[in-house]
């Protein structure tokens, strides 16, 4: 199982195991909470789920408008799942191609790459067809799961417009997800996860290919 955690410039490898219980929904006190909270103010304070824990309870709208239950998806195979802030960013619309390039490849191993962002569906189809991505993209418009997965922060001043028309005004708090990716196994529980607070460094395609290439062996097996 590997991390990688980059802050700033400083990357951080590191093995470890961490037990938790297995994911259950929100309650609605939870949720409460959810939406009162406050969320840090940079990206270097968020406080991600590490490896070892299980993903919580997601059900998204994909591209088509039809609710997506993720864990459900997650069951059936290997998943490599991404977070990326909104077709409207240049550095987001890079990578999502360049994961598009690899993406038979690691069908090919047995995954299945699922992508989370603040657009809305209709914003989804649009970044689909731009670059056409063939993988599935889901709408996390008011940030709901990037809190639960403790990516969200407060967008710098200067994005209310953007984020407001990219979420077609579901994102009242004005929030971002740090760009993140995990990769699953089947139990939704994180066996990699690269989360960089500089949203300009994206892990390389190389790199996601080599990780995946000798995670899965061992995933598959559990």
């Amino acid at each position: 199982m590997i991390r990688i955690f980059t802050i700033v410039s400083i990357t951080l490898l590191t093995f470890m195991t961490v037990t938790r219980s297995g994911a259950k929904p929100l309650m609605k006190s939870q949720t409460d909470t959810l939406k009162t909270q406050t969320y840090p103010e940079i990206p270097t304070d968020i406080s991600p789920l590490l490896i070892g824990e299980k993903i919580p309870v997601v059900k998204l709208p994909a591209a088509d408008g039809r609710l997506y239950d993720l864990n459900a998806a997650v069951s059936q195979k290997p998943t490599i799942l991404v977070f990326y802030r909104g077709g409207w960013c240049p550095f987001c619309n890079r990578e999502l191609a360049g994961i598009q390039s690899i993406q038979a490849d690691l069908v090919k191993m047995g995954y299945q790459i699922i992508a989370i962002s603040t657009d809305s569906p209709s914003n989804l189809s649009k970044s689909a067809e731009k670059n056409q991505l063939t993988y599935t993209l889901l709408s996390d418009a008011d940030l709901a799961v990037s809190k639960q997965f403790g990516l969200a922060f407060k967008a710098p001043e200067g994005y209310s417009k953007t984020l407001e028309t990219g979420s077609e005004g579901k994102n009242t708090e004005k929030l971002l997800p740090v760009p993140s990716v995990f990769i699953l196994d089947k139990k939704g529980a994180i066996q990699f996860e690269y989360i960089n607070p500089d949203y300009r460094q994206r892990i390389s395609t190389e790199l996601m290919t080599a990780v995946a290439g000798a995670l899965i062996k061992s995933i598959t097996v559990k």
